[in-house]
């Protein structure tokens, strides 16, 4: 196995570790209403370090709302959100509209609101695969390209939690499972935790300690498989969602890059065989 992929059970483990310590960000009772609908209703959760949590949920669920409260920029109506005390939080928004005809390069860009060196941004984009894009404009950037800067952008706050709205947006289905797998290595070297909403399980399933499925309040909550097989899952979702690849189930001997174009895999992995969890258990 690569260095850089952990291990499902390896994954668990940690959780567990930190699980009996204080919870970096926690939402008790929390209850959002707009325009007089309600967002949100009663959601209870927690996050602990080192722990990659996935909010899902279908379109209008409340999910961005729930991470915009949990950041302090949405207020909830009642209840309340608790966060360790000076908590570093790098965020990933869902879009950031960047209007093509201003001139601003990548490392301009990277350089705004974050007091940081060049050599700390070039050792970022080389991270998070984007070193060739150093001196190119924001506005010719494909997709993948510019989710991966948006990624170095919120790391380069040295966060002890990366919060990412629909990370994979914009990026194709091959794309997406190295976006996810790069999620996982950056938490693995930089021991922070994750926090992240996805639309897909399927997809994030090994990338993942804890799934959250969110429908305006908590459906269900637990490990991955476990929250899958949940009546409250399949009734949002049907059986059909999960017919899909899950593109951490399956051995190849090749990757693919962010454009979905072909990549050798150098060495052996065994990345595509079934880790074995350590809990199945689920609450609904």
């Amino acid at each position: 196995m690569p260095a850089d992929i952990v291990s499902a059970s390896a994954r668990g483990r940690v959780a567990t570790l930190h699980a009996d310590g204080e919870p970096l960000l926690q939402a008790h009772g929390v209850n959002v209403t707009l325009d007089g609908r309600g967002i949100l209703n009663n959601v209870n959760m927690a996050i602990y370090a080192r722990q990659i949590v996935t909010l899902i949920g279908p379109n209008g669920a409340g999910k961005t709302t729930l991470l915009r409260v949990l950041l302090g920029l949405v207020p909830c109506s009642s209840g309340r959100v608790a966060r360790a005390r000076r908590l570093r939080i790098g965020y990933m928004p869902q879009r950031l509209r960047i209007d093509p005809a201003i001139p601003l390069t990548v490392k301009r860009f990277l350089a705004l609101n974050n007091h940081t060196s060049r050599p700390a941004v070039r050792a970022t984009l080389a991270e998070v695969g984007a070193a060739h894009v150093e001196n190119s404009q924001v506005g010719v950037l494909s997709g993948g390209e510019f989710q991966r800067i948006l990624l170095a952008r919120a790391l380069l706050r040295r966060p002890e939690i990366l919060v990412l709205d629909e990370p994979a947006q914009g990026v194709d289905v091959a794309g997406q499972g190295d976006l996810y797998r790069l999620i996982a290595t950056i938490r693995d070297r930089h021991g922070c935790a994750v926090l992240m909403i996805s639309q897909d399980l399927h997809l994030v399933m090994e990338a993942s300690d804890s799934v959250i499925c969110l429908n305006h309040h908590v459906c269900c909550t637990g490990q991955p498989e476990a929250v899958s097989q949940h009546p409250e899952y399949l009734k949002l979702f049907g059986a059909e969602r999960l017919g899909g690849i899950g593109l951490y189930k399956h051995h190849h001997d090749h990757a693919h890059d962010l454009h979905g174009e072909v990549v050798p895999l150098h060495g052996e992995s065994n990345h595509g065989e079934p880790d074995q969890r350590e809990r199945d258990d689920v609450r609904g």
